[in-house]
C-alpha cells in the first residue's frame, strides 16, 4: 500500500520510501523516513497534494511523490 491511499484522518507506518536520492534526501530532512508514522491531515481541492503529519511537522506532497512512500496501515 503507499501513502496516496489514505484518506483524511488515515495513520500509517513507513515501510520503504521508493524515490530518487534528491526527493528521498528532501523526505529525509522533514522525519519522514522509514518507520515514521505518518497522519493525513486533509487533500486539497484539486486532488493533487496532500497534507501530512510527521510527530509535530506537517508537510504538503504531491500524489506522485506519496506514491512512492510505501506503508503499512
Amino acid at each position: 500500500m503507499t501513502l496516496n491511499m489514505l484518506k483524511k484522518g488515515q495513520s500509517a507506518t513507513i515501510i520503504a520510501i521508493h524515490s530518487e536520492k534528491e526527493l528521498k534526501n528532501r523526505f529525509n530532512s522533514f522525519g519522514l523516513i522509514k518507520g515514521s508514522i505518518i497522519t493525513v491531515e486533509r487533500h486539497t481541492l484539486g486532488g493533487k497534494t496532500m497534507e501530512i503529519r510527521i510527530n509535530k511537522t506537517r508537510m504538503a506532497l504531491r500524489l506522485s511523490e506519496a506514491e512512492t512512500v510505501e506503508i503499512s496501515a
